[in-house]
C-alpha cells in the first residue's frame, strides 16, 4: 500500500454526507430520491416509477415491475457538501439490500407515507437502523393525498417505533391544497405556488390562521434541542430568546446522539419539500468523522481499511462497492481481504452516478465508491493494508425460508447455468443454492416468491439461460422437544485395517432461532481430542439431512459426554460416521417436531371487506392478532403459515374487488400440526 499524502488527509475532512433513503414499498422512497437527483443538478429531468423511467431504477426488472429490488448508488452534491446517496428497496423479500446498506451508511432519511404511516416494512428498516446506530431524519411524504395527516403519523411514529419525534415544520394546507410548510426555527413559511420542480418555493410570513400552533410547535422544538447543550439550556432557562444557529447545533447534537428524530413534511411527487429536506440532510446528518463505530475510526492517516457491502457482476466482470473506513486506496493497490486470507490487486476505482460511472485515482476514509479487479471479494468481507490486517463486523445475513428446484431446459445450458447462479450467489448473499442428492435438482433458496421470480428472470435475461422452475417450497425445519442421552458403537471388521469408534451423546433442545450448538466434555482423554473435530462434522452432517422427515434439523445442543477409541482402527472418519448414526437414533426419540415458517402479516382493506378478508386468513390456519384502522381502511394483523400464503395476493384482489392490499414478512419458526405433518410426510 502507498503512503497517505496530506491531500488526502485534508479530503478526509471534506464536507461529506453518506446516507441512506429507506422505507416501506410504495412509500415514494425512489420518487424522493428521483427529485433529489432534479434538485441537486445530478439529473436534468424528472424520472418517475410509475412509467419506468426513474434514473435510480435502470435495472430493466425494475422498471417493469415499478419497485425498487437493487440499491442504487449515486454521487450529488448540494449547497458545498458532497452526498453519497443509495436508494434502497421497500420490498421485504429485498431486505438483505436495506442491511447491507445499512451497515455502511452513517446516516437515513426515513420516508413515510402521510396516509399510511408507520407500515410493516418501515419498522423492520427502523430496528436495522437501531442495530447499526444510524441516526435518521423523517420525511413525511404524500402529504397531498386524500387522509393524510402529518400530526397522525408523527403521533404512530412516537408510538409504534418508540421514538421522539421532534418536527421541524408544520403542513401549509390538507391533502389537495397542501401547498407549503412553515419552518419552525425561522419562523417563516415556504410556499409552493406551482407543482413545477423548476419553480422554487418563495418565503412568506406564517399564515395568521397557524400562528398559534406554529408557536406551540416551536416551543417544543426549543425544549427539545436546549437539552442537548449546556449552554443553550441555561440561556433558555434564564429566559433568552436562542439564536437560530445554536438551535441548529443543537438539533444536529440530538440527532447524532439519537435522543430524537425530526420530523419533515412533502410531497416528492408534487415537488414540493424536496429542498428542505436537502437542508435538513446537510444540517442534521453526520459526517464520517463523526461516527465512530468500533474498529472502525475516520481517518486517511491511518492504514487503510473498508469493507464489502455490494457486488454487481455485468458483462464486463465485478463491480464491488465498498465503504471506506480508514487510509486510502489506489489504482493497483493491493489489498488483503482479511476475510479470506487472500491479497487482491485493484485495476479501477468510479465514483457511481446511478447507471454512469466516473473513474477516480483514489478514495479516502470515508468514500462510498466501487472497485473493478477483485475477484474473490463477496458481500461483507473486510479488505485492508496487508501490513495492519483488521477484520469488521460482518453484515448478518437471514435464513431463507422458500425454494425453488430448477433446471435448464436443453442440456448444453447446463455449464451456463452453473456460471450464471455463481453470478447470482455472489450478488444476492441471502440466496442459497444446494444440490439435492435424491432428485439431482439444483435447490434455489431466497426470501421470498418475488426474490426468487428476480433471480430467475435474471437467469434469462441477463445470462441468457432458460430454466425449468418447480413450483415454490417452503422451508421446513426439524427440531427435538425433550433431551435424551444415546450411546453408539461404530464397529466394522471384514479383512485389513477396522473401523471403530464409540460415542455417548446428549442432545437437548434449545430456543428459536439458536441454530445448532456442540460442546464436548470430554476427560481425561476417553475420545483424543483430534477426533472431537470429526464427531461435531458428523452432527452437523447428519442434521443437514434431517433425522426424521428430512428436512434440515436445528435449535439443539449436542454434547459429547463420553466415548471410547481402539489405538489401530479408530480414525476421523470412523468417529464421524459414530456421531451421524447416534445424531439419527437420538433425535428419533426425543420428541421430534417439524417447524414452519409463519409470517407476520398486515391486510389494508376497505371496511366492506374487513369480514371476508379474516375469514380468508382463517381458513389459511391464521391467527389474527389486532385490528385497526389507517385513515378510512381497516387494518388486520395476524400470523399466517407462509405455506399458505402462496397465491394470496390474487385470492385478496378477488374478495376486495382489487381494493385491498398487504405485506408481510417473516415471524418466527413454530410447530407444524400434526395433520400436516402426515401430509407433508405422505
Amino acid at each position: 500500500m502507498s503512503k497517505t499524502s496530506s491531500s488526502s488527509r485534508n479530503n478526509a475532512h471534506r464536507q461529506l454526507r453518506n446516507l441512506g433513503v429507506i422505507a416501506h414499498v410504495d412509500a415514494g422512497k425512489t420518487t424522493t430520491t428521483e427529485r433529489i437527483l432534479f434538485y441537486t443538478g445530478e439529473s436534468h429531468r424528472i424520472g418517475d416509477v410509475n412509467d419506468g423511467t426513474a434514473q435510480m431504477d435502470f435495472d430493466p426488472q425494475e422498471q417493469k415491475r415499478g419497485i425498487t429490488i437493487n440499491s442504487a448508488a449515486v454521487t450529488v452534491h448540494w449547497k458545498g457538501t458532497q452526498l453519497n446517496l443509495i436508494d434502497t428497496p421497500g420490498h421485504i423479500d429485498f431486505n438483505i439490500e436495506v442491511n447491507r446498506s445499512l451497515r455502511v451508511l452513517d446516516g437515513a432519511v426515513v420516508v413515510f407515507d402521510g396516509v399510511a404511516g408507520v407500515e410493516p416494512q418501515t419498522e423492520t428498516n427502523w430496528r436495522l437502523a437501531d442495530k447499526y446506530r444510524v441516526p435518521r431524519i423523517a420525511f413525511i411524504n404524500k402529504l397531498d393525498r386524500v387522509g393524510a395527516d402529518f400530526h397522525r403519523v408523527v403521533a404512530m411514529m412516537e408510538d409504534r417505533l418508540g421514538v421522539r419525534v421532534v418536527p421541524l415544520q408544520i403542513p401549509i394546507g390538507a391533502e389537495g391544497d397542501f401547498h407549503g410548510v412553515v419552518d419552525l426555527l425561522s419562523m417563516r413559511a415556504r410556499i409552493w405556488d406551482r407543482d413545477d420542480a423548476s419553480a422554487p418555493y418563495r418565503e412568506a410570513d406564517v399564515p395568521a390562521d397557524l400562528l398559534e400552533h406554529a408557536v406551540r410547535s416551536r416551543a417544543r422544538l426549543v425544549e427539545a434541542a436546549v437539552e442537548q447543550d449546556e449552554a443553550a439550556l441555561q440561556a433558555y432557562v434564564n429566559g433568552e430568546e436562542i439564536a437560530v444557529d445554536v438551535l441548529r447545533a443543537a438539533v444536529r447534537k440530538g440527532v447524532l446522539a439519537g435522543a430524537f428524530v425530526p420530523a419533515l413534511a412533502g410531497s416528492a411527487f408534487k415537488n414540493r419539500g424536496v429542498e428542505p429536506l436537502l437542508d435538513a440532510v446537510v444540517d442534521y446528518l453526520p459526517a464520517p468523522e463523526d461516527i465512530v463505530r468500533e474498529g472502525e475510526g475516520e481517518t486517511a492517516a491511518d492504514p487503510f481499511k473498508a469493507l464489502a457491502f455490494k457486488v454487481v457482476t455485468d458483462d464486463h466482470g465485478a463491480k464491488v462497492f465498498v465503504r471506506v473506513y480508514s487510509g486510502r486506496l489506489g489504482r493497483g493497490d493491493v489489498v488483503l481481504n482479511t476475510s479470506t486470507g487472500k491479497t487482491e490487486r485493484v485495476s479501477r476505482l468510479y465514483e457511481v452516478h446511478a447507471d454512469k460511472h466516473i473513474e477516480r485515482d483514489e478514495l479516502v476514509a470515508g468514500d462510498i465508491a466501487a472497485v473493478v479487479g477483485l475477484k474473490d471479494t463477496l458481500t461483507g468481507h473486510t479488505l485492508s493494508d496487508p501490513a495492519h490486517p483488521v477484520v469488521l463486523e460482518q453484515i448478518s445475513v437471514p435464513e431463507p425460508v422458500i425454494h425453488v428446484a430448477i433446471e435448464p431446459k436443453a442440456s448444453a445450458d447446463q455449464q451456463g447455468l452453473s456460471k450464471a447462479l455463481q453470478s447470482l450467489l455472489r450478488e444476492d448473499p441471502s440466496l442459497r443454492l444446494q444440490l439435492d442428492a435424491e432428485s439431482g435438482q439444483t435447490i434455489l433458496s431466497g426470501m421470498g416468491e418475488l426474490q426468487l421470480e428476480v433471480s430467475i428472470e435474471k437467469l434469462r435475461a441477463r445470462h441468457g439461460v432458460n430454466v425449468s422452475v418447480g413450483r415454490p417450497q417452503v422451508a421446513y425445519r426439524e427440531t427435538i422437544s425433550r433431551s435424551v442421552e444415546v450411546h453408539h458403537v461404530h464397529k466394522k471388521q471384514s479383512g485389513g485395517p477396522g473401523q471403530f469408534a464409540e460415542v455417548r451423546l446428549l442432545l437437548e433442545p434449545l430456543p428459536r432461532g439458536e441454530g445448532i450448538r456442540f460442546e464436548s466434555r470430554i476427560v481425561g482423554g476417553a475420545v483424543p481430542r483430534e477426533f472431537i473435530p470429526s464427531v461435531e462434522a458428523g452432527i452437523r452432517r447428519a442434521a443437514l439431512a434431517g433425522a426424521v422427515a428430512g428436512f434440515p434439523a436445528t435449535d439443539f445442543a449436542a454434547i459429547l459426554l463420553d466415548g471410547s477409541f481402539h489405538e489401530r482402527d479408530s480414525s476421523t472418519l470412523a468417529f464421524e460416521l459414530a456421531a451421524m448414526a447416534a445424531f439419527r437414533e437420538g433425535f428419533a426419540k426425543a420428541a421430534p417436531q417439524v417447524l414452519e415458517p409463519v409470517m407476520a402479516v398486515e391486510v389494508i382493506t376497505p371496511v366492506d371487506y374487513l369480514g371476508d378478508a379474516i375469514g380468508d386468513l382463517n381458513r389459511r390456519r391464521g391467527l389474527v392478532r389486532g385490528q385497526g384502522q389507517r385513515g378510512i381502511a381497516a387494518t388486520v394483523e395476524a400470523e399466517v403459515p407462509l405455506k399458505e400464503m402462496f397465491g394470496y395476493i390474487g385470492s385478496l384482489r378477488a374478495l376486495s374487488s382489487g381494493r385491498a392490499q398487504y405485506s408481510m414478512q417473516l415471524d418466527h419458526y413454530g410447530v407444524v400440526p400434526a395433520a400436516q405433518v402426515a401430509e407433508l410426510m405422505g
